[in-house]
């Protein structure tokens, strides 16, 4: 396996990528939003939508013969190439500063570092588990995700479409039944079920348990309302929402948990990156970790920063000198 690490907001010449070349040169020049639809999960949420990550921010870009890193940080892979950007305050061990605003800002378990080795692979799926629970937390807000879906039914009382087809193969001779179908405004849905098959998942890990409790009343709602659970549907149910991504803007927290669900219960069945989709990794915008971090620590005193948006960007000192960085 061939590794480069890097720092964010740092400048190397082109030389030193000389060792990931097919990496840098699927990555170099490209922003945040074209490396989402090429299969990059993006933190916070998608970046079309969040606040505080521009949709032309890049990971590397060009500056002559040199490449200039943003506030990214994160991993990133492609065949057997891999590039690990860390905060530039994290020295040459472990990037404790990073795990450091990980843990406060998302709850983090400390076992989640970016240690590069045989199992990268699986680091990165870790990072995608431990992110269940803010995205299921978050989604869960506007309350669970509902929709229409068609219910069959073969009883008396008839409310919908009669299935001729399934009432002459069902009910011949005529005992009283006839069979319909209908459309119901429905919890149990195909969404749902993926969460659900999500939490069943991440249960059978060694720390599932521990990373599901910070989420117990929302994992009680899902469970109670997919009562048509079944283990082996999961195949199933992922191709219906691969097919049937969310569209409702009012519901774009949905849509961040349903691509999140969709990658962690695809990993078992082909490693990430594999296919089509060769790019794949995991980046945290770190301008918005640190405010995360600061706001958590004088939200009684300030109002959010949010300095990317310039909606509301707070100063230290009198004079309006001075932002809220740590550098």
């Amino acid at each position: 396996m061939k590794l480069l690490r890097i720092k964010d907001n740092s400048q190397q010449k082109k030389d030193a990528f000389s060792q990931v070349a097919r990496l840098t040169g699927k990555i170099a020049d490209k922003t945040l939003e074209q490396l989402e639809r090429e299969g990059v999960f993006v933190f916070p949420e998608t970046v079309k939508d969040a606040e505080d990550i521009t949709q032309d921010q890049m990971i590397l870009q060009s500056v002559n013969d040199t490449y200039r890193s943003g506030n990214v940080m994160g991993f990133l892979g492609y065949g057997d190439e891999r590039l690990v950007i860390e905060s530039r305050f994290c020295g040459e061990g472990e990037d404790y500063f990073f795990q450091y605003l990980l843990d406060k800002v998302l709850d983090f378990p400390n076992i989640v570092d970016l240690d590069a080795d045989a199992n990268q692979d699986n680091r990165l799926f870790n990072f995608l588990l431990f992110l269940f629970p803010y995205y299921l937390k978050v989604a869960m807000r506007k309350g669970l995700f509902k929709k229409y879906i068609r219910h069959r039914y073969n009883d008396g009382n008839v409310k919908g479409t009669i299935d001729v087809a399934r009432h002459i193969e069902k009910n011949i001779p005529f005992v009283g039944n006839v069979a319909y179908s209908q459309r119901e405004f429905s919890y149990d849905n195909s969404l749902m079920e993926l969460v659900r098959h999500t939490i069943e998942f991440i249960k059978r890990k060694p720390y599932g348990k521990k990373l599901l409790i910070k989420v117990k009343d929302e994992v009680k709602l899902v469970i109670d309302a997919t009562s048509e659970y079944e283990p082996c549907d999961r195949q199933k149910i992922i191709e219906q929402n691969k097919k049937n991504t969310v569209r409702h803007a009012y519901f774009r927290e949905y849509l961040a948990l349903q691509r999140l669900c969709l990658l962690i219960l695809q990993h078992q069945k082909h490693q990430i990156g594999a296919g089509a989709r060769q790019i794949y990794g995991i980046l945290f915008d770190g301008a918005w970790l640190w405010e995360e971090y600061i706001n958590s620590l004088i939200k009684d005193t300030f109002y959010h920063p949010m300095n990317k948006n310039g909606a509301g960007a707070q100063r230290l000192f009198d004079g309006n000198v001075g932002l809220i960085y740590p550098d």
